[in-house]
C-alpha cells in the first residue's frame, strides 16, 4: 500500500530515500532461573514519564550516501506495555528531548554506531500531547514509541533492518547498537514485541513462481497428457494462463510468462511413517533476496547464527561408497557441525550425496545424548523436481504438513529427506527440471558468509567450507566457481568421479596436468559415461582442473587413513585454518582470525595443532581479546591454552576488564540478578551522573558481601566523588563496536591508564564462581595464590547461591562443585599440614587481605565446611587453642586437681608448652592456667553446677516470704549472667557489623536463645515472687526456668567426644518431633471433637471442653481409655448429669431413666479403634523411622559434625574472661570503667586471627603456592592411574605408533621400498648373469632410481613461487574463464594448448571488443578489415607507440597475436589498443621502520615498505601508475594520486630511479589480439627523513574517493593486482630485502 499525503500515523516517514515493508521480533525467552521469570505472564506497568525522545544523525563520508532511513509504526499496535494503540497527536511545542541518540561514523571499521548521548532524563508528565517518535534498539531488535495523551511503549522495526541493522540508500549495511536506560522517576516496562503471526509474513515477503502462458510442448506427462513448455499440464496452470488472448502467437519465453506471486506452500512437515520431527519449510522464488531467507532462517525459524557455513556438494545420484569412508564422512560431518554450530547445507533430496548428509544427522541425533545442540541440516532443493509436493500446498500454511516418502513411485523427480531439518523449495515456474536452485543456493551462501557474527565480545565472519563427494560436471562447476570467489574446498578421495580425479591430480604440479592425463583419468572415474565426452568438453575439464589446483592453499583432500588424516571433521577445519592463513586483506599473517575462528568454533585441538606452533611466536598481549572471548563464551580449554601460551592474568585482568566480564554476564545467572536488585535500589546516582556506567565494582562487592557473610570486608572499595578512570568508564562504548574492536581496545590503551587489580586471580575466580562455571574455575583457582582462602570462599559463595538457586540442576551443580573446592582446600592443606605443621596453622588464622580480611579457619565455619574442620591438623590447632599454654598431653582430671588445688601449679603435677613457664617457680603459671580455655571452662562448669545447686535449694528447702541469704545470693549469682550476656551482645562486635548484625548474629545461637528463655523466666518469676500475692505462681515461673537452665548443661557436654553427638541427635530428633506433632494434632483433635461431640451434649466448661478433646485424646495413645466410651462400665455416680459438680465430668447421653447410656457405642468403639490403628501403628513407628534415620545420618558423620560444632565451644571460652560467675562481675566493672571512665578505646574481640608482615605473608604464600602445584600434581597423576583413563590412554599410544609422524616419513619409506625393490631385481640379474656363466648384458640391468629427497613443509611456499615462475610465461591471469567485469567467457585454454606452435584444431575463442566512452582515442571495436587496415603494428602509429618491448610480434589476419600464447579471447576486450598497451608503475620503497627509527629485520634481510594502491571492495592491492596517455610522461592514474604541483618532482624521480621490469604483464584483461606492457621503475628512500619522501608524504592525496593509497610491508603474502607480486619480488631481490 502506497503512503499518500504528509507523514502521519499508519505513514513511512523517510530520511533518505528508500522504501522497506516492516516486521517485529520475536518475544524474548527467559531460562529457567533467570531473574525475568515470570514477567512475561504480568501484565505490564505503563512508562508514564518519558514523552519526548529524539534521534540526531551525524552524516556519514559522502562515499556512504544518504542518511539512515527512519520509520514510524503500521497503524496496528504491537503488544506493549498499556496495550494501547501508539499516540498520534501532533506535535505541540519544541520541548527538550528526554533522550538523543547520536549516530556516529568509523571509518576504520566502515560502522555506524549510535551512543546515548543524554540518558533518559525525565520529566513530570504534561497536558499537552507530544507526536509519537521511534528510537530503534538493538537488541530485539526493538523500537520505541513514546509519547502522546496516553504513554505507552509499542515498538516494530522495519523489515529491512534485520538483526538491529540499518540500510543506507546505496544498500550498504549499518549495524547498529543502542543503550537505553532508565532514570529515577520511570516505571519500569519491559517490552516484548509480539511474534509476528507466519501465516501473514511469509506471503508477505516470500513468493512463488506460475507460468502466465501455456504453450503446448512436443513433451507429454507420465499420464499422457499434453503439458505446457514450463512441464506443467494445462489443468494445473491458473485459468487465466490458458486464455489464448493473454500471449497470443508469442514463444514461451520464462522471463516474462513466468510471474510471481505469494507463496502457498509453507509452515512444518511431518515424515508419515518416519520419526515424528517437525521439519520447517517453505516455497521460495529463485529470485527471492538471500537477506530474506537469511532473516525467515534466523528471526522466524529461530536459528542461532552459525560459526561456520558448510556447503556439501556433489552427486546427485545414489553412488557407492566404501564403509568405512561413509563411516568417516558421516561421523566427521555431524561432529564439526555440532561441536561448532555449524550449518550444513546440501540439495536436501533423499538421494546421492545429500542422503548422505541425512543419514550422518540420523546417526548423529540417534548416538548423541547432548540435545542442546541439534544439527541443523539446511536443504535448498528445487520445487518442481520434488515428488508429492502437492501435500504441501496450503496457502494459510501447514502447521504440519504430513508428507510421504515414497522412492519407489517418484520416477524422474525426488523425494525430500527426512533427516534434514529444514528446507527451502527454490522454485523457478517449471516442472521435472533439476538444477533450478543452484543460483539461490549460490548467494545464499555468499550472503550468509559476508554476514558478521558477534558473540562473548569477538566477531568473525562467517566462514565458508565446500566438501566434495563424487560428482560429476555440475559438481566440477561448483568446485571451480567455489575456488574462484576465495572458497575453500576439502575433496573426499575414494567417494568417485570428479572428486577421485581431483585428488588423484591434486598433487602434480599444474604443467603435469594434461589434455591426456585427464583424459585418462576420466576413462577410469567416468567408466559409464566416458564416450559422452567430447574434445572439447575435455579441454575444458582440463583447463578447469588446472585453475582449480593452482590454488593450492584452498584445495584440500582428504585421504582417509593417509597422511595423518583420521577425522574428517578435523581436515575441514584444517581447510578453512588453511585458507584464511594465506593472506588477509592488509597482506599480513591472519593468525588473528584463525584464532577466532577456532574459538568460536571450540575446538583447542585445531588451535594447538594449527594455530599455536613455532611459526607464530605469540605475544601474550595479543591473546587477550581472546582470551576474553573465551571466558565470556566459558570455553575452559582455550582459556586453559592461552595461560599456557604465556597470557599473565596480572596484566589481563584491568577494571576495564573486569567490568566488561561483568557487564556480560549471562542474563540467566542467578548473580546477574542480584546485581540488577543492588543497581535498581541506585535511582538517584544515576539520575545526577547520567555519564556515569550503571555497574561499577563497588556494586559486585555489594552482592559478593551478601554472599560471604558480614564478616568479611568490601572486596572493591566505593569509588571516590572525583571518580577514578578505571571506574568510571562507559561499558557500553566498549560494547558499541560489532567487529571485535572492544576488546582489543580495553588492551591497546597507554600503561597510565590502564589499572589493575589487587588480586586478579581471585577477581577471575569469583567471576568464574558466580556463573558456575566449574571447569573454568578450577582451571583460575590453580593459577592464584592464597588457595586455600580462594578454595573456601569459593565454597560459601556456591553454597549460598544454592539456596537462592530456583533450578534444581544448577544447586545441585553449586553444591556439587562447592564440595569440589571443599576437597581442594582440605588436598592443599594435607600438602601443608605434612611439611610444616606450625606453617600449616598460620596458613588457617592468617589474615587474608585479599579475601576482604578473614581468615581460612573462618571461611570454612562460615561456609560450613565440616570435612575442612574436622581434618587433622585444623583439629589440632583448635585443642592448642583450647589448652592455652598447658600442654595438651595434660589430662582433663589434673585440670580439675589444679582448680581445687592451686598449690598443685607450682610442682611438676602440670606441664606447659612454652619453655619460660616449665619452672617450676614461675609466677606466669599462674596466669597461663587460668586463662586456658579449658580451665576457663572446668571452672565456669563448676560454678554452674554449684548455681544449680544453690537454684535448687531454694525451690525446696529455702523459698521463704523473704528471700533469704541463699536466695539472694542466686539472684546475684543470676544478676552476673545477665551482665555476662550482655558483654557478649554489645561488646562482641568482631567484623564490626553493627548492633542490628551483632544483635540478629546472637540470637541465631541456639544456646544464646535458651539462655535469653531461662533470664526471662527468672526474671517474671523473680518479678512475682517479690509480690506477696504472687509469691506461689513466682515460684512455679522459677521451677519452669529451672528446668531451662538445666537444659543449658546440654551445651557443656558438647565438647565430651561421647555425648556431644548425641546431643546433636537430639536436636535433630526435635525438629523430627514437631513434624510428628503437627500430623499427631490432626488425629488428635478430630478425633476428641468427634468423641465430645457424640458422647456429651453442650459442654460448656472449657477445662473439661479441653480434657474431653484433646487430654482424653492424648492420654489414649498410651493405653488409658475413657471407661464408659463403650457403655459397658458406665456409673452415673462418677459423672454429673448437668454438668454442676466442678469436679466431675458431665454425664454421656443417656435414656430417660439416665441409667443407661443412648450414645451408639458401636460408633465409638470403631472411631477409637482407627484411631488407635493409624496414631500407635502408623504415625508413632513414622517416629521412630524418622528419629531412626536421623540417627544413622548423623552417625555416619559423628566426628566430623562433633569436630565442627566443638570450635563454637572454644571460640567463646577463648575470649571469655577466665573468673566464673559470680566473680566474672569484676571484669565486668573492669571494662565499664575502662570504657565510660578512663575512655579506653574499645578492644575488638579475641579472634582467632594473625595479621602477618608482608615479607612473612609473601614468603607463606609462595610456600602454599608450591605444595598447591605438588597436590595438582599428585591428582592428575591418581587420574591418569584410574582404569577407566587408562584405555583411552593406551588407545593414543597405539595410535601413535601405527600413525605415521609426518608425510615425509611416508615419502621416505616409499622411496626405501622402491631402492630395496630395484636393489632386489638388480641382485637376483647378477645371480643369473653368475650362473649363466656370462656377465649379462648391460642392457638389461635395472636402472636403480635415484632417491627423491622428500618435500618439508617448509618448502611448500618455495614450491608455489616455481609454479608461478611457470606459470608466468603462461599468463594464467589472462585465461581466466570469466572475463574481467563481464558475462563473456573465455574458450578454455590448457597450459599445453597456449604456444601458438603447438596445434590446437578445435580453439574457437569469441570475439569480444568493450565499447569505451573515448572512442577517439582508442581502436575500432568490429572486426571490419577495412577499419583496422589504417593500423601501422610493430611501429610508431602516430602518438601511439604499437612497438613491444619483446621485438616485433605476429599479425595474423589484419590482427597481432599475443606474444605468450592464446588467451581464450579475440578482439581487443577491455583495453584500448590492439596489440601492446603500454603502461608505467612506480616501486616506491622505503625501509621499514619500529618505533626507535631502527630498521626492522625478518631474519637477516632488511624488511621494506612499499607504496599500494587499493580499490574499494577488491582485496587486492596494485603499483601505482597505468597506462600511458599519448604525448604524457607520466599515467594519469599515477597523476590522480598526487597533488598537481608534485608532478615534475616525480618525473624526475623516476627518471632517476631504477628499471627493474620492461616487457609483457598478465593481466585479467590481455586477450589474443591485445595486451599489456609495462616499465616498472623502482624509487628507494633509504632515509626516513628524506626531503623528497616528506614531500611525497604530503603531496599524496586520492582524489578518487573508493581509491586508497598505503604503506604496505612487503611480503610474498601481499596479495597484488597481475603480475605486480613478481615485479616487486624483483625490486626487493635488487636491494637485498626480505620478500
Amino acid at each position: 500500500m502506497e503512503p499518500s499525503g504528509k507523514p502521519g500515523a499508519g505513514q513511512e516517514e523517510v530520511f533518505g530515500g528508500g522504501s522497506s515493508r516492516l516486521f517485529t521480533g520475536r518475544r524474548p525467552h527467559f531460562p529457567s532461573g533467570s531473574c525475568e521469570k515470570g514477567r512475561a505472564e504480568s501484565a505490564p506497568t505503563p512508562l508514564t514519564s518519558l514523552h519526548n525522545v529524539a534521534l540526531s544523525y551525524l552524516r556519514p563520508p559522502e562515499s556512504l550516501g544518504e542518511d539512515v532511513v527512519r520509520r514510524p509504526l503500521r497503524d496496528s499496535p504491537v503488544w506493549g506495555c498499556s496495550g494501547r494503540d501508539p499516540p498520534t497527536t501532533a506535535a505541540a511545542g519544541g520541548q527538550a528531548p528526554d533522550l538523543v541518540l547520536q549516530a556516529t561514523w568509523s571509518p576504520g571499521s566502515g560502522r555506524l554506531t549510535y551512543e546515548p548521548q543524554v540518558l533518559c532524563r525525565f520529566s513530570p508528565a504534561q497536558d499537552n500531547a507530544t507526536s509519537p517518535v521511534r528510537c530503534l534498539l538493538p537488541s530485539a531488535p526493538e523500537s520505541l514509541w513514546v509519547g502522546g495523551a496516553q504513554p505507552g511503549l509499542w515498538g516494530t522495526p522495519p523489515a529491512s533492518w534485520p538483526g538491529g541493522r540499518g540500510v543506507s540508500e546505496k544498500g550498504q549495511d549499518l549495524p547498529l547498537n543502542v543503550s537505553v536506560s532508565m532514570a529515577q522517576g520511570a516505571q519500569t516496562c519491559p517490552f516484548y514485541p509480539q511474534l509476528e503471526n507466519l501465516s501473514s509474513w511469509i506471503p508477505e515477503n516470500i513468493k512463488k513462481k506460475e507460468c502466465m502462458y501455456f504453450v503446448e510442448s512436443s513433451q507429454v506427462s507420465d499420464a499422457g497428457k499434453v503439458v505446457c513448455e514450463c512441464g506443467y499440464t494445462r489443468e494445473q496452470h491458473l485459468e487465466e494462463a490458458t486464455r489464448p488472448q493473454a500471449f497470443q502467437g508469442e514463444g514461451w519465453d520464462p522471463k516474462k510468462h513466468v510471474q510471481e506471486m505469494p507463496t502457498d506452500a509453507f509452515g512444518d512437515i511431518i515424515f508419515t511413517g518416519l520419526s515424528q520431527r517437525v521439519v520447517k519449510y517453505a516455497r521460495v522464488s529463485q529470485d527471492t533476496h538471500p537477506r530474506v531467507l537469511y532473516h525467515l532462517l534466523t528471526r522466524h525459524w529461530g536459528l542461532d547464527a552459525p560459526n561456520l557455513l558448510i556447503s556439501v556438494t556433489g552427486g546427485a545420484k545414489n553412488f557407492h561408497m566404501k564403509p568405512r569412508l561413509r563411516s568417516v564422512f558421516r561421523r566427521g560431518l555431524a561432529t564439526v557441525a555440532q561441536t561448532t554450530g555449524a550449518w550444513i547445507i546440501s540439495g536436501g533430496s533423499h538421494t546421492g550425496v545429500m542422503k548422505q548428509v541425512g543419514e550422518a544427522v540420523r546417526d548423529f541425533s540417534l548416538g548423541s545424548s547432548d540435545h542442546e545442540r541439534d544439527v541443523v541440516a539446511v536443504g535448498i532443493a528445487t520445487w518442481g523436481a520434488i515428488h508429492n509436493r502437492g501435500s504441501l500446498v496450503q496457502p494459510a500454511g501447514s502447521f504440519p504438513a504430513k508428507y510421504v516418502l515414497d522412492e519407489e513411485g517418484q520416477g524422474v523427480l525426488t523425494c525430500l529427506d527426512s533427516n534434514h531439518s529444514h528446507f527451502l523449495l527454490v522454485d523457478d515456474g517449471t516442472h521435472g527440471r533439476y538444477e533450478a536452485e543452484i543460483p539461490l543456493r549460490t548467494k545464499l551462501e555468499k550472503f550468509i558468509a559476508e554476514q558478521t557474527k558477534e558473540k562473548g565480545g569477538m566477531a568473525i565472519k562467517i566462514p565458508l567450507v565446500c566438501v566434495v563427494l563424487e560428482g560429476g560436471p555440475g559438481t566440477l562447476n561448483t568446485i571451480y566457481n567455489a575456488i574462484a570467489h576465495g572458497t575453500p574446498c576439502l575433496i573426499m578421495e575414494g567417494s568417485g568421479r570428479v572428486a577421485d580425479v581431483i585428488a588423484q591430480v591434486s598433487s602434480l604440479p599444474v604443467s603435469d596436468i594434461t589434455i591426456s592425463l585427464i583424459q585418462k583419468k576420466l576413462g577410469v572415474f567416468f567408466q559409464g559415461t566416458f564416450e559422452a565426452f567430447t574434445e572439447s568438453r575435455i579441454v575444458e575439464w582440463t583447463k578447469k582442473i588446472q585453475d582449480i589446483v593452482r590454488r593450492r592453499q584452498l584445495l584440500t583432500v582428504f585421504r582417509e587413513g593417509r597422511d595423518g588424516q583420521h577425522h574428517m571433521d578435523v581436515a575441514i577445519l584444517q581447510a578453512l585454518l588453511k585458507a584464511s592463513r594465506d593472506h588477509d586483506p592488509f597482506g599480513h599473517r591472519n593468525w588473528d582470525h584463525q584464532l577466532k575462528l577456532a574459538v568460536a568454533w571450540n575446538r583447542v585441538d585445531i588451535a594447538r595443532s594449527e594455530i599455536f606452533s613455532d611459526e607464530r611466536p605469540w605475544k601474550p598481549a595479543d591473546l587477550h581479546p581472546v582470551m576474553a572471548a573465551a571466558l565470556i563464551s566459558n570455553k575452559p580449554e582455550f582459556v586453559k591454552l592461552f595461560l599456557e601460551n604465556g597470557v599473565q592474568l596480572k596484566e589481563f585482568v584491568t577494571w576495564d576488564a573486569l567490568l566488561y566480564l561483568y557487564e556480560n554476564l549471562a542474563p540467566s545467572c542467578l548473580f546477574h540478578c542480584k546485581l540488577q536488585k543492588v543497581l535498581a535500589e541506585e535511582p538517584k546516582r544515576l539520575a545526577s551522573m547520567p555519564t556515569v556506567p550503571r555497574l561499577q565494582m563497588h556494586h559486585v562487592a555489594q552482592v559478593l558481601r551478601q554472599l560471604l557473610g558480614d564478616f568479611t570486608q568490601p572486596l572493591y572499595p566505593q569509588p571516590r566523588h572525583n571518580g577514578h578512570p578505571h571506574l568510571w568508564l562507559p561499558v557500553s562504548a566498549i560494547k558499541r563496536n560489532v567487529q571485535g574492536m572492544s576488546l582489543q581496545s580495553l588492551y591497546k590503551r597507554s600503561p597510565e591508564h590502564a589499572t589493575f587489580t589487587m588480586d586478579p586471580v581471585r577477581d577471575l575466580l569469583i567471576w568464574a564462581v558466580v556463573q558456575n562455571r566449574r571447569e573454568l574455575a578450577e582451571i583460575i583457582w590453580a593459577q592464584g595464590q592464597d588457595c586455600i582462602a580462594a578454595a573456601l570462599a569459593c565454597s560459601k559463595i556456591l553454597k549460598e547461591l544454592s539456596k537462592e538457586e530456583e533450578d534444581t540442576d544448577s544447586s545441585e551443580e553449586m553444591l556439587a562443585l562447592a564440595e569440589g573446592f571443599e576437597l581442594r582446600a582440605i588436598g592443599v592443606f594435607t600438602e601443608c599440614y605434612r611439611k610444616g605443621e606450625e606453617r600449616a596453622q598460620k596458613l588457617l588464622i592468617r589474615v587474608s587481605e585479599a579475601w576482604g580480611k578473614t581468615t581460612c579457619l573462618q571461611l570454612a565455619l562460615e561456609a560450613k565446611d565440616m570435612k575442612f574442620v574436622s581434618h587433622g591438623g585444623v583439629q589440632t590447632y583448635l585443642t592448642k587453642v583450647w589448652w592455652g599454654q598447658l600442654s595438651v598431653d595434660s589430662g582433663w582430671w589434673r585440670v580439675l586437681l589444679c582448680v581445687l588445688a592451686v598449690p598443685l601449679l607450682f610442682t611438676s603435677f602440670i606441664s606447659f608448652r612454652e619453655r619460660r613457664l616449665q619452672a617450676v617457680s614461675c609466677p606466669g603459671r599462674l596466669r597461663a592456667f587460668f586463662t586456658a580455655p579449658v580451665v576457663v571452662f572446668h571452672v565456669n562448669v563448676l560454678a554452674y553446677f554449684v548455681f544449680l545447686w544453690l537454684f535448687a535449694y531454694v525451690l525446696i528447702v529455702d523459698f521463704q516470704p523473704t528471700p533469704s541469704w541463699c536466695e539472694c545470693t542466686v539472684h546475684f549469682w543470676l544478676f552476673s549472667l545477665v551482665c555476662e550476656e550482655m558483654r557478649q551482645l554489645l561488646f562482641c562486635d568482631p567484623h564490626g557489623c553493627g548492633l542490628r548484625k551483632v544483635v540478629a548474629l546472637y540470637f541465631s545461637d541456639f544456646w544464646n536463645k535458651l539462655d535469653v528463655g531461662a533470664i526471662l523466666l527468672f526474671l517474671a518469676g523473680l518479678t512475682c515472687r517479690l509480690l506477696p500475692a504472687t509469691l506461689y505462681p513466682g515460684r512455679v515461673i522459677l521451677s519452669l526456668g529451672f528446668i531451662m537452665f538445666c537444659l543449658r548443661l546440654m551445651h557443656i557436654f558438647t565438647v565430651s567426644k561421647t555425648l556431644g553427638p548425641k546431643i546433636i541427635i537430639v536436636k535433630r530428633m526435635m525438629k523430627d518431633v514437631f513434624f510428628f506433632l503437627f500430623l499427631l494434632v490432626v488425629w488428635v483433635v478430630s478425633f476428641g471433637v468427634a468423641e465430645q461431640a457424640i458422647l456429651i451434649h453442650n459442654e460448656s466448661r472449657p477445662d473439661w471442653v479441653f480434657r474431653g478433646v484433646l487430654y482424653h485424646s492424648y492420654l489414649a495413645l498410651f493405653g488409658q481409655l475413657p471407661a464408659y466410651i463403650d457403655g459397658v462400665n458406665f456409673n452415673p455416680d462418677q459423672c454429673s448429669p448437668n454438668g454442676t459438680d466442678p469436679y466431675k465430668p458431665k454425664c454421656p447421653e443417656t435414656d430417660m431413666t439416665q441409667l443407661t447410656p443412648a450414645f451408639p457405642n458401636w460408633l465409638t468403639v470403631i472411631l477409637l479403634c482407627l484411631y488407635l490403628l493409624f496414631t500407635n501403628i502408623l504415625l508413632l513407628n513414622l517416629l521412630i523411622a524418622m528419629f531412626n534415620y536421623t540417627f544413622q545420618q548423623v552417625q555416619e558423620h559423628t566426628d566430623q559434625i562433633w569436630k565442627f560444632q566443638r570450635h563454637d565451644l572454644i571460640e567463646e571460652y577463648h575470649g571469655r574472661p577466665p573468673a566464673p560467675p559470680p566473680l566474672i562481675i569484676l571484669s565486668h566493672l573492669q571494662l565499664l570503667v575502662k570504657r565510660l571512665v578512663l575512655k579506653v578505646p574499645a578492644k575488638r574481640h579475641r579472634q582467632l586471627k594473625n595479621k602477618l608482615e608482608k615479607n612473612e605473608e609473601a614468603a607463606l604464600l609462595s610456600w602454599e603456592m608450591f605444595l598447591k602445584e605438588n597436590y595438582l600434581q599428585n591428582q592428575q597423576y591418581q587420574l591418569k592411574q584410574r582404569s577407566n583413563q587408562k584405555i583411552p590412554e593406551i588407545s593414543d599410544r597405539v595410535d601413535a605408533v601405527l600413525d605415521p609422524l609426518d608425510p615425509a616419513q611416508v615419502q621416505r619409506l616409499a622411496s626405501l621400498e622402491e631402492q630395496v625393490a630395484r636393489m632386489a631385481d638388480a641382485l637376483r640379474w647378477v645371480v643369473q648373469a653368475l650362473r649363466d656363466g656370462g656377465f649379462g648384458v648391460e642392457a638389461n640391468l635395472p636402472a636403480l632410481a635415484s632417491r627423491a629427497a622428500p618435500q618439508e613443509p617448509g618448502q611448500e611456499q618455495g614450491c608455489r613461487r616455481k609454479e608461478g615462475d611457470a606459470d608466468a610465461a603462461l599468463h594464467v591471469n589472462a585465461r581466466h574463464l570469466l572475463y574481467l567485469d563481464t558475462p563473456v567467457t573465455r574458450f578454455p585454454v590448457p597450459n599445453e594448448k597456449v604456444p601458438w606452435e603447438t596445434e590446437f584444431p578445435i580453439y574457437d575463442p569469441p570475439f569480444y571488443t568493450a565499447e569505451r566512452k573515448d572512442a577517439s582515442i582508442t581502436d575500432p571495436a568490429g572486426l571490419n578489415p577495412e577499419s583496422l587496415s589504417g593500423i601501422s603494428f610493430n611501429a610508431a602509429d602516430g602518438l601511439v607507440n604499437r612497438r613491444s618491448h619483446h621485438g616485433p610480434y605476429v599479425v595474423r589476419a589484419g590482427l597481432p597475436l599475443n606474444p605468450r600464447g592464446r588467451t581464450g579471447l579475440r578482439g581487443r576486450g577491455s583495453l584500448c589498443f590492439f596489440g601492446p598497451n603500454h603502461a608505467l608503475h612506480a616501486l616506491i620503497t622505503r625501509w621499514r621502520r619500529n618505533q626507535d627509527g631502527a630498521v626492522c629485520r625478518r631474519g637477516i634481510k632488511k624488511m621494506l615498505e612499499v607504496l599500494v594502491v587499493g580499490l574499494s571492495g577488491s582485496e587486492l592491492w596494485a603499483l601505482p601508475g597505468g597506462s600511458r596517455e599519448a604525448g604524457e610522461a607520466l599515467p594519469r592514474r599515477l597523476k590522480a594520486l598526487m597533488q598537481e604541483e608534485f608532478w615534475p618532482s616525480l618525473e624526475n624521480l623516476l627518471k632517476q630511479g631504477t628499471e627493474v621490469h620492461r616487457g609483457y604483464v598478465d593481466d585479467p584483461r590481455n586477450t589474443d589480439n591485445a595486451w599489456v606492457e609495462t616499465v616498472a621503475i623502482s624509487v628507494h628512500f633509504q632515509d626516513q627523513n628524506d626531503v623528497e619522501l616528506r614531500r611525497l608524504s604530503s603531496h599524496m592525496q586520492a582524489r578518487e574517493p573508493e581509491v586508497s593509497v598505503q604503506w604496505q610491508v612487503v611480503d610474498g603474502a601481499l596479495p597484488l593486482y597481475a603480475s605486480h607480486g613478481a615485479i616487486l619480488h624483483k625490486a626487493a631481490s635488487l636491494l637485498g630485502a626480505h620478500y
